[in-house]
């Protein structure tokens, strides 16, 4: 298995970035890997966005039974989804990460009202994400692009044992466009 090391987010490495290991073969294609990865990313900024926002929420009901679900399953995602686990060389799942973002949407539709808040809050809360769209994400590997259509071994060879870095970045906007379209 090829160990990739993922991370996306802000560009300038701040606490805004999210990073996470992914296991692939070398003979899976771009497009099943930047599926995958692009889900990921996008489930870990989710759980993050509910730690942020359910805080000070659940700060004010500490101790109350009737939270509590809420609070552990929080928690149990947030910790599954941490960045931390790049140190442990623990690789995310992403059928692990799409059940604890509906642990937390399903104990949350239980305790919204013990909260003070309503059922659509849970969707306004995820409007400010910004999700990564897989069809315009643009995976950078050695600060060139990993081509769609390709396999990862077109890029990297075939040895199993290779650890690699994969940044996801949004693609760029030509000068043209910023200048309005003018061409040279």
């Amino acid at each position: 298995m090829v160990r990739i090391h993922v991370k996306h987010g802000g560009g300038s490495g701040g606490d805004g970035d999210g990073e996470f290991l992914y296991d692939s073969e070398t003979s899976s294609t771009i497009d099943e890997i930047a599926k995958d990865i692009i889900e990921i990313a996008n489930l870990q900024s989710k759980i993050q966005c509910f730690a942020v926002e359910f805080e000070s929420h659940l700060s004010k009901l500490q101790g109350d039974p009737k939270v509590m679900s809420l609070v552990r399953a929080l928690s149990e995602a947030t910790s599954y989804a941490s960045k931390d686990q790049v140190i442990h060389s623990k690789p995310l799942s992403l059928y692990v990460l799409r059940n604890h973002t509906r642990n937390i949407e399903k104990e949350y539709s239980v305790t919204h009202s013990v909260m003070g808040l309503s059922s659509s809050d849970l969707q306004q809360f995820l409007s400010d994400l910004q999700i990564l769209e897989e069809n315009t994400v643009q995976l950078l590997w050695a600060g060139r692009e990993l081509t769609r259509g390709k396999k990862l071994c077109d890029f990297i060879g075939r040895n199993e044992k290779t650890k690699i870095v994969i940044r996801l970045q949004s693609p760029i906007p030509s000068p043209a466009s910023l200048t309005g379209g003018e061409k040279c």
